[in-house]
């Protein structure tokens, strides 16, 4: 299977500028799910820049309804 980086970079908005695996979404998955995070992706842009990707996070935005 190829992977779409340059498709999947259309919709990335992470913010972190060294990221390596900016585009190709298995190796981020694999990465933060490591550390019981989720992607740049799965947050609001706000919510994103604050780079905290934790599930608790995650489930603070839900509970107030910005997800």
């Amino acid at each position: 299977m190829d992977c779409k980086q340059d498709r999947n970079l259309e919709r990335c908005n992470c913010t972190y500028s060294g990221c390596s695996r900016q585009g190709i979404c298995c190796e981020c998955l694999h990465y933060h799910l490591k550390s019981r995070q989720l992607p740049g992706c799965c947050f609001p842009q706000d919510a994103e820049r604050t780079y905290d990707r934790s599930f608790e996070h995650f489930a603070r935005l839900v509970s107030g309804k910005k997800v």
